[in-house]
């Protein structure tokens, strides 16, 4: 094969005459800069790494307490005597040897003050106060003044790298059991009647006053000596153990910023975000990625973002794990049935857009026709993940399959190149449906849904992407979706639905990547990229394994009912002037909503991050409180006055923002008991309380998709520029799954999933449900507004 012998990098034979070598310098040459690439970025990881271990102090300040020792040592005789007891270790005492004992002394010093100075730090980090104060100063004590000035002073020295907060981050709190309990009871109440509720009281007793204190002591050990007591389990047992299909149960989506439309050449709008994505790669690899700061003072663990590129989940029989490769120089692109390698470096950079452009359509110009199989492969990814493993095992194991497998896994991240648009129409709500179901699910096949993420480009030049949920939280995806998106607007320089916009930017030199006003991209390549490599496949054998998957994935698509309603009478800006949190409020509508569709309520659960401290990720918030459930039932008490029900709105609205601060804070319920359901499995200990607790279904599984995560992010100069969000299937086979984004001033989105085979769940009728929901609460408090200036006036 070409391939094979243009592999080799040189060959050498005895002949009578003596040796005989044959080297290909071009080989030669890459593995060369291979190796100086390498290197490079070997070099560049351990200088990052010595700045984190010093941060908050800045690497200057060693030579600054050299500079402080040496006027030391040559101004004051009584300090002599420190660098005298130094040099007597030292092979000599001449002046050379001095300075030497003077640099051991100062480092010496210089790493007591840096630990002095990170522990503190530390120690400030552990502060949750700032947490359940009121913004704007008002009301802020001076205990959290002095606080923000400490953590101001400590940290404004030097540029924190995206990994620098890691080392200073506190470990996630093991809280008490019996508050733990106290907590659980309580939101438990609005969803049993008196008997059940007494019932659940009586469990609840018996474990904590039995073999919660036997579990809750391994727990604290685990918490002692882990970073977090709760990410490598949750990691393992909720989703790498899980054998359920990834499609729909797992996976989630995100949408492309439908107010706008760059251009409509879907092989340059997939080069120009495949080059985006890369940049934003680079910038995770040098560590120059910002890290998050809530308030612009307290860091988020960075931790999840090494996984982001480079990175797969390895089917197993009894689990799944997670690999990620240090790099990759490629990507792998999907089309038409087919797979191809594309090589995204040449010559020691990142190709540019119009390079990238040129091998996009080299693809969606080949006419071949896919292997026996091919087409179909990916199914194995999207159904059940221990027949996935054995075939693996026994099919992809050696050949030409796994070295197909092996580019896709090894790859940065896969392309999709779809066949159809991707499209946006305010006055026809069904196709930004189909648009969110694109991207969920596709056709069962067409996504590697092993992969961290799929991008997925739609032939009229939108794009989304599918995401792979074991690796990280939804919420580092949208950093690096709001990083692309923004950065297209803030290059451009203007905001406008309208194809031919230019946005230029020097990044490598004088490189200037945008779109021409043809939509093509900008620019002239300046070598010829590296052709696109088809992947070649041996799949006759596997074809009933394929089918097979297939067939579960597609069963799994044409039960999934997804709604997405762009919800636009009113957003943020009112929720604002009602003086509640907007998260609050929409889990108030939610609520509501609820309760008029189903008839009763339900357990809810809303994620929360945990990310204030070391490797933290998600914990659950519970929507349905007693006062939540106090307030929907006067919504629909006739006898209740406007009044009433404002005063229960605002209740219920702080009592679940106070839930959420708490879980923000490590005081939440169930990442608590999930790890004390482990240790007690693990213990081969049978608890009635927590096997009930666990086994309880979440009928109404939301999260909120955060925004303004990077600096770019300004909605007042580029309003139309943020993405409709994402959405995920429904975690009860008889729920509700929402995801919702808050949008703007005057836009909310709101992602919508249920099976269609229960008869108790309707998508469409819980997004008319949820507006019908919003109009009311609008109503109340304009009601409740004009009914205040009559009493006054």
């Amino acid at each position: 094969m070409a391939e094979a012998h243009s592999a080799v990098a040189f060959s050498f034979s005895i002949t009578h005459e003596g040796w005989d070598v044959n080297f290909d310098r071009e080989v030669l040459h890459l593995v060369w800069a291979s190796g100086i690439r390498s290197w490079k970025k070997r070099l560049a990881r351990f200088k990052n790494n010595v700045r984190n271990g010093v941060f908050p102090a800045p690497l200057q300040s060693l030579w600054a307490m050299m500079g402080i020792v040496l006027a030391l040592r040559y101004a004051n005789n009584n300090f002599i005597k420190y660098t005298d007891t130094i040099l007597q270790y030292l092979p000599g005492t001449s002046y050379v040897w001095q300075i030497v004992s003077c640099f051991i002394l100062s480092l010496t010093f210089w790493l007591i003050l840096i630990y002095i100075v990170r522990y503190t730090f530390k120690l400030l980090l552990m502060y949750k106060g700032w947490m359940y104060e009121s913004r704007g100063g008002q009301k802020v004590s001076l205990k959290t003044k002095l606080w923000g000035l400490g953590i101001k002073l400590l940290s404004s020295k030097s540029k924190p790298l995206l990994y620098s907060y890691q080392g200073s981050l506190p470990k996630l709190p093991l809280p008490p059991v019996n508050e733990t309990m106290k907590r659980y009871l309580k939101s438990v109440r609005p969803l049993m009647n008196d008997s059940e509720y007494e019932s659940m009281i009586k469990l609840a007793n018996e474990f904590e006053n039995g073999i919660a204190v036997k579990l809750q002591r391994y727990l604290w050990l685990k918490s002692w000596w882990s970073s977090n007591y709760v990410s490598d389990w949750w990691e393992e047992y909720v989703y790498l153990r899980s054998r359920t299909p990834l499609i729909v149960n797992s996976n989630f989506y995100g949408t492309d910023a439908i107010m706008l439309h760059s251009t409509p050449i879907q092989a340059a709008r997939a080069a120009m975000i495949i080059w985006q994505c890369l940049q934003y790669r680079r910038l995770i690899e040098r560590q120059e990625l910002e890290p998050i700061r809530v308030q612009g003072l307290v860091p988020l663990c960075s931790w999840q973002y090494e996984r982001i590129f480079n990175t797969t989940r390895v089917p197993g029989a009894v689990s799944d794990k997670i690999v990620h490769y240090n790099d990759s120089r490629h990507i792998v692109v999907y089309h038409a049935g087919r797979y191809f390698k594309v090589i995204i470096y040449s010559q020691n950079r990142i190709l540019h857009p119009c390079e990238i452009e040129e091998q996009i359509q080299s693809i969606l110009d080949n006419t071949e026709k896919p292997y026996v199989g091919e087409e179909k492969v990916a199914a194995l990814t999207a159904a059940d993940r221990t027949h996935w493993a054995n075939t693996r095992t026994q099919y992809f194991f050696k050949g030409i399959n796994r070295q197909s497998l092996d580019a896709i896994e090894k790859s940065a991240f896969v392309v999709t190149l779809d066949e159809v648009p991707y499209e946006y129409d305010p006055e026809n709500s069904k196709k930004l449906d189909e648009f969110g179901r694109i991207l969920m699910t596709g056709k069962g096949y067409d996504r590697w849904f092993d992969k961290s993420f799929t991008l997925c480009i739609g032939s009229n030049g939108r794009v989304g992407f599918n995401a792979e949920h074991s690796w990280a939280d939804a919420a580092v995806m949208s950093h690096l979706w709001e990083f692309i998106i923004f950065d297209e607007a803030e290059k451009s320089g203007a905001d406008a639905p309208v194809m031919g916009h230019l946005w230029e930017h020097f990044l490598c030199g004088d490189l200037v990547v945008g779109y021409q006003e043809n939509g093509h991209t900008k620019g002239a390549p300046e070598l010829e990229p590296p052709k696109p490599i088809r992947l070649q496949w041996n799949l006759e054998p596997v074809l009933e394994a394929i089918e097979k998957s297939y067939q579960v994935s597609l069963a799994l698509i044409n039960d999934i009912d997804l709604r997405i309603l762009a919800f636009n009478d009113y957003g943020k800006g009112f929720m604002k002037t009602a003086k509640v949190s907007p998260d609050a409020f929409i889990q108030m509508a939610l609520q509501l909503a609820y309760y008029r569709d189903a008839g009763k309520f339900s357990l809810t659960y809303e994620a929360s991050m945990t990310r204030l401290y070391r490797e933290g990720r998600t914990e659950t918030v519970r929507p349905c409180t007693l006062e939540s459930s106090t307030w929907v039932k006067s919504m629909l008490d006739p006898n209740v006055d406007i009044n009433k029900r404002i005063n229960l709105l605002r209740e219920a609205c702080a009592t679940h923002q106070r839930g959420y601060q708490d879980a923000m804070c490590g005081k939440g319920i169930d990442r608590h008991l999930f790890c004390l359901y482990v240790v007690s499995k693990y213990l081969e200990v049978e608890s009635p309380f927590l096997n009930k607790v666990l086994s309880e279904p979440w009928r109404l599984s939301t999260s909120q998709t955060p925004h303004g995560q990077t600096t770019q992010f300004d909605l007042k100069k580029f309003p139309n520029c943020i993405s409709a969000g994402g959405g995920f299937g429904p975690v009860a086979n008889d729920g509700y799954g929402v995801s919702y984004i808050i949008a703007g001033e005057n836009l909310v989105f709101f992602h919508i999933s249920s099976k269609k085979s229960s008869p108790h769940t309707d998508s469409n009728r819980f997004a008319v449900r949820i507006k019908e929901a919003l109009n009311d609460m609008k109503s109340l408090y304009d009601d409740w507004t004009r009914s205040t200036k009559n009493v006054s006036s």
